[in-house]
């Protein structure tokens, strides 16, 4: 199915559009504005001769010329004959932000508009949905969306506010959106549509879902089946409890199936299921990054013994080897530390000349020659590091990711932190991820999460 009017309109029209930001409307035509938006911006609202600046239409069928897409917030009781005007108009897509339809049981109304959008030739976007975000045409139902280049990542969600906090949580993580469908009910265009065509989109490396029900099994799974033979599919399935799927109900009008199931089935087309957003994000943020590892055996160093086997612990239980380090490679990390409360064996134990960037840096680099190692984790401890070398914070990840970049391993830092009331160790954290973010590095705030991301991405690599 050809979506790309869809991403890429040229001209909008927004029914519904009004100057202020109350009423339980969403500012889509100045989140638009806001954009910058390059293409042709048509208000319609019969109350107002100009919204923003921009002559305003009293209806679609007064509008100029064709659109591409429209964007609709008008109560339910009027969908119907906006997507008749839509038809008239010639748009090929109607976003819906309306609600009122199948999610409050409203079966029949819902029915009508999908009918008579097929005798309109028109495609609905929803209804109950915040719609669509492009980093390349500067469309967005988030006004914190600050598009960096074109992005390499495609979103679905079926709830408006995880698809909001997605964008949000991607911008802090420097996760680089590409796209993002907010679908809702999905009465007419249906989740598997939009998986399909990220299947096929050059400019989307990974892609995320989250959602609540599928309406056509086997075309979903086609669709995941065809994406992820070339790209990380992680997905959050909203209702897998019963109490969740009655909430889910209310909500998009979803009708979930087994979760167990479900489950099995998507594992089975190489989809990656988590339990929580934040994993699906730690997921997004490592399949995107600039290495993935190849194997599953890691090599470890930090400050600390403790931590060090509870790594161990976790690695074992998801299946991640830690091989013994070559004799080699233990006497080259041997060179800059004593051997007094240290190991070099694998998980390394740099005892306290962990905290100096530099050893870490030669302890990476002499990792990077063992074999038998896939992938580079180092922890570093941002409670000792602010407390006892507060001045090696500004010099030190600097020296770490130049590092990283002359290694042939991948590498995925650890930015370990426990006390939670202290401002500077934070702003030390947010300096430190955005400086090895933007070098291109997965960063994780425990090990666990690192821990995981990793094992769930090497299945999906391995199963290909």
């Amino acid at each position: 199915m050809d979506l790309r009017k869809l991403f890429y309109p040229e001209k909008i029209a927004v029914v519904g559009a009004s100057p202020g930001f109350d009423g339980g409307k969403m500012p889509f035509f100045q989140f638009l504005q806001f954009m910058e938006y390059a293409g042709a911006l048509y208000p319609v609202n019969p109350a107002h001769a100009e919204i923003s600046g921009v002559k305003a239409y009293p209806s679609l069928d007064d509008v100029p010329e064709t659109v591409d897409l429209v964007i609709a917030q008008i109560p339910a009781r009027f969908a119907i004959d906006t997507v008749k005007a839509a038809g008239r108009n010639g748009a090929p897509f109607v976003h819906f932000f309306t609600s009122g339809f199948s999610e409050v049981g409203n079966m029949e109304l819902e029915k009508e508009l999908v009918e008579t959008a097929r005798a309109s030739n028109v495609r609905l976007v929803g209804p109950n949905c915040i719609g669509v975000l492009c980093a390349e045409s500067r469309i967005t139902f988030n006004m914190e969306f600050k598009p960096n280049g074109k992005g390499n990542v495609g979103f679905l969600g079926q709830s408006g506010g995880v698809s909001d906090n997605f964008v949000r949580m991607s911008g802090s993580r420097k996760i680089r959106l590409n796209k993002a469908v907010s679908y809702g009910n999905q009465a007419d265009l249906k989740l598997e549509d939009f998986l399909a065509y990220f299947a096929e989109d050059p400019e989307i490396e990974a892609a995320a879902i989250y959602v609540e029900d599928v309406k056509n099994g086997p075309a979903f799974l086609e669709a995941l089946g065809k994406t992820t033979a070339s790209k990380p599919v992680i997905m959050l399935k909203g209702g897998s409890t019963k109490r969740g799927a009655k909430a889910a109900a209310s909500h998009t009008g979803a009708m979930a199936g087994d979760f167990k199931i479900f489950s099995s089935a998507v594992n089975q087309k190489g989809g990656i299921i988590v339990d929580t957003f934040e994993q699906m994000m730690d997921l997004m943020m490592l399949a995107t990054s600039s290495r993935l590892p190849k194997g599953n055996r890691v090599g470890f160093l930090g400050a600390g013994g403790g931590t060090s086997v509870c790594f161990t612990d976790l690695a074992a239980r998801v299946g991640l080897e830690m091989p013994v380090l070559s004799q080699a490679v233990q006497d080259r990390i041997a060179e800059k530390i004593a051997n007094v409360n240290t190991s070099t064996a694998n998980p390394v134990d740099l005892g306290a000349f962990g905290f100096d960037f530099s050893i870490m840096a030669h302890t990476m680099l002499a990792m990077d020659q063992d074999e038998n190692i896939d992938v580079i984790m180092p922890y570093f401890s941002l409670d000792f590091i602010t407390s006892f070398a507060p001045h090696l914070a500004s010099t030190g990840p600097q020296i770490i990711l130049e590092t990283a970049a002359k290694m042939k391993k991948p590498v995925i830092p650890i930015l370990s932190k426990f006390a939670e009331n202290v401002l500077e160790m934070e702003k030390v954290r947010i300096e430190m991820f955005s400086l090895f973010r933007e070098g291109g590095l997965a960063v994780f705030n425990t090990i666990q999460d690192c821990v995981y991301a990793a094992s769930s991405i090497l299945k999906w690599s391995n199963g290909r």
